[in-house]
């Protein structure tokens, strides 16, 4: 996997120095090889391992110098995301960030109440929601493979609206806000082991650009 990221990455650089060298401002060039490095070939990867779940990111990507000025807004957004929510697995991918929490910091075994001490770390994440509006959020909810099909993905959906709603609660539009529960149909790591049934239990919140974003750096790639 390594590998492969390591080749996209060059691959991607090369082409964006050769053939925007002349057109592109340094600016530019900076956005686009930062947005290589940190995130367009995530969005390679995530696209070839088949995982639906990354379906709003890769959706939502625009490409091009657009793309690259996006993913340098959503570089600083992450790295303060990183640093405001430490018990949170924030990531760069594709255009896009993908923050995930274990279903243990939001909630009580087999329930989609919030527990009491969610709220400091949502509201850690709405603080930063806050500061940059012009993002979607579309909010996931992942169970482990134990129980029925049925029950994981009614449970997977309750507890992604319940995380919906309270971000709404604490000011975030909700306009900005989708939900979808994907139960045990998208696991990124092995249901043979407790501790791999643990890390697919989480809540993820896939972070894109809206159209006021885009409008924006295509203004700015002008």
């Amino acid at each position: 996997m390594n590998k492969i990221k390591y080749i996209s990455v060059c691959i991607l650089t090369g082409i964006i120095l050769i053939v925007g060298c002349k057109s592109m401002t340094k600016t530019q060039k900076g956005a686009a090889v930062g947005t290589v490095g940190g995130g367009v070939a995530g969005a390679v990867i995530g696209r070839a391992s088949g995982n639906t779940a990354l379906g709003a990111i890769i959706g939502a990507t625009v490409g091009g110098v657009t793309g690259a000025i996006i993913g340098r807004k959503m570089d600083k957004q992450a790295e303060e995301m990183k640093k405001e929510i430490p018990n949170a697995t924030v990531e760069r991918v594709g255009e896009g960030i993908v923050v995930e929490f274990n279903d243990k910091i939001l909630f009580a075994f087999d329930s989609y109440v919030l527990s009491p001490g969610a709220t400091g770390s949502l509201n850690n994440l709405v603080d930063v929601l806050i500061k940059y509006p012009d993002t979607d959020i579309e909010v996931q909810g992942h169970t482990d493979s134990k129980g029925t099909t049925n029950y994981n993905q009614t449970l997977s959906e309750k507890r992604a609206k319940a995380v919906s709603n309270y971000l709404s609660q604490k000011g975030i539009a909700t306009s900005r806000l989708t939900t979808k529960g994907y139960g045990e149909t998208a696991p990124k790591y092995s249901n043979d082991t407790e501790e791999g049934r643990a890390k697919n239990r989480v809540v993820e919140f896939h972070i894109t650009a809206n159209a006021k974003m885009i409008e924006d750096a295509k203004k700015e790639a002008n």
